[in-house]
Parts: C-alpha cells; structure tokens; sequence
C-alpha cells in the first residue's frame, strides 16, 4: 500500500488520514502534541494509521505528504525544510495552508519545485474540493501527480492558474460573509434568517450549478449578456463592509442561535449528514 504523512492531528489533519486510510493507504500521522497516540487511537480506530511523533521519521519512505499545521509562515518553512529532507526526489510535498502562498512557503526551500498547496473544504473527507495552487517554482509533475492523487481518493482537485493569496474558495467565502454580517450588524435582517435565506436560495442553486452558469441562464435565452445589460447594469448599490472593531452583537446572536462548544458535536454531525445526502443526490443524478 501507499504511504502518506500527514502532518498535524487538528481537525483537518485527522479528516485527510481518515480519507486517504478508507482509499488504502498506510497513514503515518505526526504533530509534537503530548496526547497524539490518544487521537489516532480514538479518531482512527480500525484503519491503517500509526502516530509517528517525529517528523522526518513519519516522512522517511512516504510516498506524498499532506501538511496541515499551523498558519504560520516560518513553522512552515522549518517543516517543509525537514520534509524536502526526508523525502525522495519525486515525492509530493503538499500543504492545506487555507491562505498562505505556496512561493513563500518554498522560499529557499531546496525541494521547492515539489511544494504545493492542496487546500480542502472542511472536512476534507467529505466536501469534494481540493484547491490545487502551485507556486512560481512549482514543477508541472508536482501538479500532475498531486491532482492524480486527490482524485483517486474520490475528490474534485481544481488547479489553480496562478497563486493569489485566500486562493479562490475562501476569497468568494470572505466576500460572502463579509457582506452577511454586514447586513446583520446593520440590522437589515437576523443571523438565523440570513441563513435560511441563503438555504433557500442561494445555497440549492449554487450547489447544481455555479454563478457564472447561474447569471447565464439567469439572462434567459440571449444568457449573460442580457443579464449584465439590463438587470445588472441597476447594480450600482455600495454593498458597505462590516464593523470588524465592534462584532460581539453579531457573534452573540449566533451563539445564541446555534450554541456553543457543548453542543458542537450534534451540529457537525447534522451539517455532515445534510452534506452528505446533498452530495450522494447530486452524484446519482
């Protein structure tokens, strides 16, 4: 079987072993936490996972890594140093890094030509997403090979053109929920109704076909050159910006709405289920 580290036991972490341990690869997971062993005995029981505390022992032999550490620019160097050390010369060096560049993650880094970023949807063993980015020194077989392999685990790698710093998922995300809490922090409309607005509008329609197709077919048969002409051409309204310095009436009323850490557990596996029942219906139709 193939092997892959995986480094960091968060969240993410722990999601990618599970996915690539359930498509038949060996999993080593590493992470200097103390209680490491605890997790992948509790989180991976059953599947083909070992806790490996050190990282070059984790990354000797494996044949792709998959990093999920901290956003932190020079821990990911220095880890990415011990990795391009420990690894044969064809082996794919990725990161999950939601925001950081791949060029400055590879800065003076001798393997960086096998530096890329494969950046999931939380949780990556379910959302189909995989943001493939590579950098200005990014080898073509790096993308090649990391794009085979987020396939053959059952995902949709996406490859980026060129690097930009939040790539493209979290960039629309970050306009998105700029402009929710916006709308909320003005008063304009409750958190909880937001939502299921968005649940019955925006969220069924972008999931079977995205904006671009959406606008096109929103302009009737002359498509989005209608749209953008007529309705679109009203569009002139300043969508405004949340009040970053003054949040806490926002973030109060969706803890009010949806709880907090005790009840965090229930919710994750009520979004996973409804995902999950989105995606199989999607895919047999």
């Amino acid at each position: 079987m193939p092997v892959v580290a995986i480094v960091g036991a968060g969240v993410i972490g722990v999601s990618w072993a599970r996915l690539f341990a359930e498509a038949g690869w060996t999993v080593r997971v590493t992470d200097p936490r103390p209680d490491l062993r605890e997790i992948v005995s509790r989180d991976l029981a059953g599947l083909p996972a070992t806790a490996v505390a050190d990282l070059a022992e984790a990354a000797e032999g494996a044949d792709f890594v998959q990093e999920s550490g901290p956003e932190r620019i020079e821990l990911k160097r220095e880890m990415f140093a011990t990795l391009a050390a420990a690894t044969r010369d064809d082996v794919v060096l990725a990161s999950s890094s939601s925001s950081l560049l791949p060029s400055v993650i590879a800065e003076g880094n001798a393997a960086a030509s096998r530096i890329v970023i494969g950046h999931p949807f939380n949780p990556p063993e379910l959302m189909p997403l995989v943001e493939v980015v590579p950098g200005a020194s990014t080898a073509e077989q790096t993308v090649a090979k990391a794009v085979e392999v987020y396939r053959g685990l059952g995902k949709k790698p996406i490859t980026l053109k060129k690097e930009i710093p939040g790539f493209v998922g979290n960039r629309l995300q970050k306009v998105f929920n700029d402009q929710a809490m916006y709308l909320v922090q003005q008063g304009v409309i409750s958190a909880a109704d937001l939502d299921e607005l968005v649940k019955a509008s925006l969220g069924p329609r972008w999931a079977t076909i995205g904006p671009f197709e959406s606008m096109h077919l929103g302009g009737g048969p002359d498509g989005i050159r209608h749209l953008v002409s007529h309705v679109g051409s009203q569009m002139k309204f300043d969508i405004g910006r949340p009040d970053r310095e003054h949040l806490d009436a926002v973030i109060d009323e969706v803890e009010q709405d949806y709880g907090a850490a005790d009840t965090y557990a229930e919710r994750v596996e009520a979004r996973d289920s409804r995902t999950r029942a989105l995606l199989d219906a999607l895919e047999k139709e």
